[in-house]
């Protein structure tokens, strides 16, 4: 349907109903007044209350997850000490410069 034509459909239509006297006296004044009353939306407000809602669910994952890492360290083998493979993977950058540099 054309924009315009609806818009004038609706201006002829109030125009040709006039205001009743049924309205009470300065009603879209307590109306605005009520409006206006009313506390502003804090967004901070909302977050902090829906981020509080979410530490139970967060609080209740990190606890499965906790027990199923214990649980699933300890029907496995024992692990290896990988303190020696860190410090390789760590430094071999450095080995491969000094590698590089003693051919030139």
């Amino acid at each position: 349907m054309n924009l315009d034509e609806l818009q004038q459909k609706l201006i002829a239509t109030a125009r040709a109903n006039p205001p009743s006297d049924a309205v009470p006296y300065a009603f879209e004044k307590r109306i605005l007044a009520q409006i206006a009353a009313r506390p502003a939306l804090d967004g901070l407000a909302l977050w902090s209350r829906a981020l509080w809602r979410a530490t139970a669910p967060c609080a209740a994952i990190m606890l499965l997850l906790c027990a199923w890492s214990f649980f699933a360290s300890n029907s496995g083998p024992p692990p290896a000490d990988l303190t020696q493979e860190f410090e390789n993977t760590v430094l071999a950058a450095s080995d491969q410069d000094s590698a590089a540099d003693s051919t030139w």
